[in-house]
């Protein structure tokens, strides 16, 4: 099945080139020139992954990522986000509401197009590892229970409600326990990133993780750095010290 891109941007030129190139790709796409319309179209079209330029006319791109975010058919679809803004400042920004990656304007399209290649790959990973790990035991670590099957997340007996993404970074540490990964080879394994990675997109996603997670994110017991190599997953029942 074709996958369907939602392209939101206030600038006509923009959208027509990334639309043609999108179309070229094989994708169906959708447009959208403001927020408004972007919520009119997703309450009647399913939509695979979002486009949106955070500079809108009538709502903050920010702003519509935060509601695409809160509705149950979008919830885990991912998003990137075309920005003028370069600042690492505002690219952390857009992580920790719940952006996917950034296209920094002006933009390459090839770039643009890895991607969002890279993008459903990884989720294609993700459908394919659901299949193989159907039954698969729940995986428990002290507090904090994973339950692959369902797609599930309870800490301390809480339900907490993860993007897509920070559920299968969870879910590879925790199933590679003790293991140390490098920033690079969480974006490799997780992500199935080869194009253009950025580390400092992976600190971003850990610090919203363990904002959900962790009882106190400063000393975390769970997903633990390994300061100068990276990060792992530890099981505070089996290891009594921490590193923030």
């Amino acid at each position: 099945m074709r996958k369907r891109i939602l392209v939101v941007d206030d600038e006509p030129s923009i959208v027509e080139l990334v639309s043609y190139n999108l179309k070229g790709e094989g994708y169906d796409v959708l447009k959208a020139y403001s927020a408004k319309e972007a919520l009119e179209l997703i309450e009647k079209e399913m939509v695979d992954l979002f486009i949106i330029d955070i500079m809108l006319p009538d709502m903050d791109g920010k702003e519509l990522c935060r509601i695409i975010r809160e509705r149950g058919n979008t919830r885990d679809k991912p998003i990137i986000f075309l920005t003028a803004k370069s600042s690492e400042f505002d690219r952390v920004v857009g992580f920790e509401i719940g952006g996917d990656d950034y296209v920094t304007k002006p933009f390459s399209i090839r770039e643009l197009l890895a991607r969002i290649k890279a993008i459903f790959r990884r989720i294609g990973y993700k459908s394919k590892k659901a299949v193989e790990e159907k039954k698969k035991n729940i995986i428990r670590a002290q507090d904090l229970e994973i339950d692959p099957d369902k797609y599930e997340i309870k800490v301390r007996g809480k339900s907490i409600n993860l993007t897509s993404l920070e559920f299968d970074l969870l879910r590879f540490l925790a199933e590679n326990e003790g293991k140390v990964f490098s920033r690079a080879e969480l974006l490799s394994k997780v992500w199935n990133d080869d194009y253009g990675l950025d580390p400092r997109k992976i600190d971003v996603h850990i610090r919203r993780l363990r904002m959900k997670i962790e009882e106190n994110p400063s000393s975390p017991q769970y997903i633990i750095t390994i300061r100068g190599r990276g990060y792992k997953f530890r099981d505070p029942a089996k290891n009594s010290s921490n590193s923030p």
